[in-house]
């Protein structure tokens, strides 16, 4: 492999680039005189041997021939070491700071011979990329004007920055395909949209629709909305307050027949619970609301509790749904008069719980509709809920369909990672890694591949995309909580298999080039009662991408979002899913690459909220570099090392807890 001057250097970041074909030079005046005989501008990069984003420019972009060839033809490329050369570091990273805003590494800087910078940034991907600048284009366009007005580039950085925002603009086929512009304009649609009364959206019959909560949530935490945050609020808080929730037994009804949550059309639906689990969750993750993420927290452990014990197969998966009806008639199981509660409880108890519970002489669904008091009424009702769930039984047995599917289970898996890390619940983490063990037990054949159903044994249909997506994306919660590898590793697989057999380059199909082939073949984008596998395909693919930095996966990405953006601008309040993948994507979250020679406390990292983790040691280092080449850049020594990257750009290494969240709060806006 043919080697550039780099490799008589002693610097490792410098030596990490020995190989690269582009003609790198250390910082010297020998560099700076090449610049100005051949009347070149200077391309300046700056970083460190264990900056992860670092690893990944390189090899998107420096191992590249493309960009290496436009740097040798354009450019005098310099590299530097910041550890070795923290003067140099520390000038250029003010440069940053003053035209960009924020500063980190890899740090890209472009100048001329006198040292003069008129461009400064930190990670660009190789290509134009969801609206950011790719390295290339910055290139072209550098070396273009250079020729025409050199000058110019020499007097006013911050007019080129200017000019490249614009520029970007235009290059799209439709400017308001911008993704942070695509995200306001949907917020837009949902608050049109949204009941200011009873919360939810629309009129009867009202949906839970967890997702399109988890995305104005994520929106609201990324755009600082405290309007989205409250319409989600809103909206939790009514469907809680309903009927549509189970007061007694816990879980929700499949949706309500009326707008105000109250009256629910009463089956219970295993992926409906899996995903309000997740939104609750996710509600009480990201507030500081005392009261409410009490009475949350609440709500979730009383919905797993229904689902442990009337859905839940011995050998840990989860069956799909509970009945409405008895005797042909819905909702008859729920249904309460005040002489059947005086006839279960004593008195006192009867009088509070149809005072709280809004129970009348004749039928009626317990709820809190009309109760001031909502905040602390189930804390009086956990006195003789389990009389009442007693009785209720007594009166009849609601049938229950024992198949056991894949993607819903994936639903679930991800839902008690969820609340096991929010609530620091190792019991539902647990639950979960039993239903995954059900999955690879009973669902899973030939090379890995998915099946739909399993019931008495037999395991029928090969899976769908929603299978391969929601799987993948359990797989990755797993890995999220446990930091255990084979989890990642699989999830990888699943994905592999997802885009080479479900996609042509342009979104994914519903099924399988080696599925049974129907008289079409669709493409569905649209979110229903669960978020479609294309939109959380995206998730996967982007989680993908940050974990293991993989260029294939940003890729994916790419394709996965040409394809649903269209359709996501006309109808948003179908594509909630979507549009949180948007938000992750927009508006990344920070990424913790944990080093250690020791044992590492994982409550400490599971207890952090909206990072993503990776997690390496003596033990699993071969396998961690296997599935995420660039960690081998991160030394074990003694002490535990955290290397955090924001936005694409990497802050240098902290060495306790207590640093880590100090680091972690200053990324949160003021």
């Amino acid at each position: 492999m043919k080697e550039n001057i780099l490799v008589k250097e002693k610097s490792p970041y410098l030596l990490q680039h020995a190989t690269n074909p582009i003609n790198w030079y250390p910082w010297s005046e020998k560099a700076f005189s090449m610049a100005k005989e051949q009347d070149k501008p200077v391309f300046l990069s700056i970083g460190y041997s264990t900056c992860h984003r670092c690893h990944v420019m390189e090899k998107e972009s420096f191992q590249d021939k493309e960009i290496a060839d436009m740097l040798n033809k354009h450019f005098i490329s310099i590299k530097v070491d910041r550890e070795e050369r923290p003067d140099i570091d520390s000038v250029y990273m003010e440069v940053c700071q003053a035209l960009t805003g924020s500063g980190g590494w890899p740090m890209t800087i472009i100048m001329t011979a006198e040292q003069k910078p008129f461009f400064a940034g930190t990670y660009l991907p190789k290509r134009n990329a969801l609206g950011r600048i790719g390295l290339y284009e910055l290139l072209e366009y550098v070396s273009s004007m250079w020729s025409r007005d050199k000058q110019k580039l020499s007097e006013s950085g911050q007019r080129i920055i200017e000019f490249l925002a614009k520029e970007e603009e235009s290059k799209e086929r439709d400017r308001e395909r911008s993704v942070p512009d695509i995200l306001d304009n949907a917020f837009t649609r949902f608050d049109m949209a949204f009941d200011e009364e009873n919360g939810g959206f629309g009129g009867a019959p009202k949906f839970p629709t967890s997702h399109n909560l988890l995305f104005l949530m994520d929106y609201a935490v990324a755009k600082e909305n405290d309007k989205a945050w409250k319409m989600a609020q809103k909206t939790l808080i009514q469907m809680y307050r309903g009927g549509i929730y189970d007061h007694i037994g816990g879980g929700f009804s499949r949706y309500s027949t009326d707008e105000i949550w109250l009256e629910p059309h009463f089956e219970k639906m295993l992926y409906d619970n899996a995903l309000l689990i997740n939104a609750y969750a996710t509600y009480i993750e990201n507030s500081k609301n005392f009261e409410l993420n009490e009475l949350f927290s609440d709500v979730i452990t009383k919905t797993i509790g229904y689902l442990v014990t009337e859905l839940r197969h011995p050998e840990g998966a989860f069956y799909c749904a509970q009945d409405a009806d008895v005797d042909g008639k819905e909702g008859e199981y729920y249904f309460l008069t005040k002489k059947e509660i005086y006839n279960a409880l004593d008195t006192e108890s009867a009088d509070s719980f149809c005072a709280s519970y809004d129970i009348k002489d004749e039928k009626s669904i317990a709820n809190l509709l009309n109760n001031p008091s909502y905040l602390t009424a189930s804390k009086e009702l956990d006195n003789y809920r389990d009389k009442l769930i007693e009785f209720r039984k007594s009166r009849a047995k609601l049938f229950t369909d024992d198949k056991i599917l894949t993607a819903w289970n994936a639903l679930m898996i991800s839902a008690l990672v969820k609340a096991g890390k929010v609530l620091g619940r190792e019991t539902y983490i647990k639950y979960a890694i039993k239903a995954y063990e059900f999955i690879e037990k009973n669902l899973t054949g030939e090379n890995g591949l998915l099946y739909i159903r399993w019931r008495d044994g037999e395991k029928k249909q090969m899976g769908i995309l929603d299978d391969y997506a929601f799987y993948a994306k359990a797989l990755i919660d797993l890995y999220s909580c446990t930091f255990n590898l084979d989890y990642l590793e699989r999830a990888a697989e699943i994905a592999h298999k997802m885009y080479s057999d479900f996609g042509n380059g342009n979104g994914l199909y519903l099924y399988s080039q080696n599925s049974e082939q129907l008289i079409i073949r669709p493409k569905q984008y649209h979110d229903g009662a669960m978020p479609s596998g294309n939109s959380v395909a995206c998730d996967v693919f982007n989680s993908l991408y940050k974990l293991t930095g993989h260029e294939k996966w940003q890729r994916c990405i790419k394709t996965q979002f040409e394809a649903i953006i269209p359709n996501a601008e006309r109808y948003a309040l179908g594509y909630g899913y979507s549009l949180m993948s948007m938000v992750n994507i927009a508006y990344p979250k920070p990424e913790l690459i944990v080093v250690t020679n020791k044992d590492f406390d994982i409550k400490f990292l599971q207890s952090l909220k909206n990072v993503d983790i990776l997690v390496k040691t003596s033990q699993n280092k071969k396998q961690l570099e296997n599935s995420a080449p660039f960690t081998k850049n991160y030394p074990i020594a003694e002490n535990i090392a955290y290397y955090c990257c924001y936005k694409g750009t990497c802050k240098a290494p902290v060495y306790s807890a207590e640093e880590v969240k100090e680091l972690l709060n200053s990324f949160k806006k003021p």
